[in-house]
């Protein structure tokens, strides 16, 4: 179905798939886990987080929800523009330096 005639339910399907694939993505590929904390501004108090370790052996943390969301705002949907994006959070690649 075009994403033009998505109703709310579809939306939220949607969301939750590509949140899904994100997460299992950077677990199996990048060594992340699931980790629940706590967030004050979070309507139920908490939110969920990939960590791993960086390149230079530090832990970072990505919101999976949020980067799916940002997706969302730069239609249309890219999987490859999602992931490396939840990739440089996570600083698990090497990103090309501009110049």
């Amino acid at each position: 179905m075009p994403l033009g005639e998505f109703e709310q339910s579809d939306w939220i399907t949607l969301h939750t798939d590509l949140v899904s694939v994100l997460g299992d993505v950077l677990v199996r590929r990048r060594g992340g886990c699931w980790k629940l904390i706590d967030d004050e501004k979070s309507p139920v108090g908490y939110r969920y987080v990939i960590e791993a370790a960086g390149l230079d052996g530090n832990l970072y943390q990505v919101e999976p929800y949020g980067v799916v969301m940002e997706e969302f705002e730069h239609l249309p949907i890219e999987i490859t523009r999602m992931i490396a994006n939840a990739e440089a959070f996570l600083r698990v690649t090497v990103i090309p330096s501009e110049g």
